[in-house]
């Protein structure tokens, strides 16, 4: 395993506040992505009280090499109470927005979608003026099942297409990447309020010019937010790391992406899908919406 640069090295957590969070996660029986997938900025979140919520896991019907997250072709039937828990654990930590993601579940019919509109449901229901955003599968493409998720009117749509077209063979070899883009070209078109969000790892063994394409690409599909961070090997077992980019290459396309249009670039050695997600309030402001046929 290659040794991390400075840049990559990050402060130790406040135990303390992380177990409080970690209680109430374990008391409602609830998983985060935070945890499964071995998130570097853990501390930082928990210690903010934030974190991003995983559903119908922890166990995901995808392999790919670079996750962190366990394999299972037949994972367990959906929680009936997870989506009252999780209403009641957004509730207990008071957050102000929350992130929903979940595992791959193409064992499902639909998805999974019923299950994170329910999740939508159970948080409003306690805290209606905590923002939501959703970071979701590709759903094979079932774009009924997308809709039925634009439906119930999550602030912010966020589905990463992870890397450059000519790495998914070997990193997301059961996803593709046209998919993706259609997936969030469809999203817009369904719900033109919705802010849509999508990001990338680096230091897979990508150019520099193809994450510009794929940032191209996605402004092409109207995408509001992009995400860069560094990909970080998990194991031994897991997908190779090629190289560690540095902040100032972070930083140039943080500059591009400004410029292609994207309305937030978040661009750092660091950053995650959801790191800093509450700043999405911010920018909301900024650049509201036109929301006269939302509801």
């Amino acid at each position: 395993m290659a040794v991390k640069p400075d840049w990559l090295r990050v402060k130790a957590p406040q135990w303390e506040r992380v177990g409080n969070v970690k209680e109430v996660l374990r008391d409602l029986g609830l998983n985060t992505v935070c945890e499964e997938a071995s998130c570097p900025n853990i501390g930082e979140c928990f210690n903010q009280g934030t974190a991003t919520f995983l559903i119908m896991g922890p166990a995901c019907t995808r392999a790919c090499p670079y996750c962190d997250i366990d394999f299972e072709k037949k994972p367990q039937a959906l929680d009936p109470m997870e989506p009252i828990n999780l209403g009641e654990a957004v509730q207990r930590m008071n957050l102000k927005h929350v992130v929903v993601t979940s595992v791959n579940r193409d064992d499902l019919p639909d998805g999974g979608a019923s299950q994170f509109v329910r999740c939508i449901e159970e948080i409003r229901k306690l805290m209606p003026q905590t923002t939501i955003e959703l970071l979701i599968p590709d759903l094979c493409a079932n774009w009924e099942a997308l809709e039925t998720i634009l439906a119930a009117r999550p602030h912010v749509l966020n589905h990463n297409t992870e890397t450059v077209p000519r790495l998914y063979r070997r990193v997301r070899p059961q996803g593709e990447y046209q998919r993706s883009l259609e997936l969030l070209s469809h999203a817009r078109e369904i719900a033109p309020w919705v802010y849509t969000k999508s990001g990338i790892m680096v230091g897979m063994g990508e150019t520099y010019e193809e994450v510009l394409e794929v940032m191209r690409d996605l402004r092409a599909v109207d995408c509001d937010i992009i995400t860069i961070g560094q990909y970080l090997q998990p194991s031994a077992q897991h997908l190779t790391l090629h190289e560690f980019v540095t902040p100032e290459q972070f930083e140039s396309w943080r500059i591009a992406g400004e410029e292609m249009g994207f309305l937030q670039v978040v661009s750092s050695p660091l950053t995650r899908s959801s790191y800093h997600a509450e700043q999405v309030q911010a920018l909301m402001k900024l650049y509201p919406k036109n929301v006269v046929n939302a509801e």
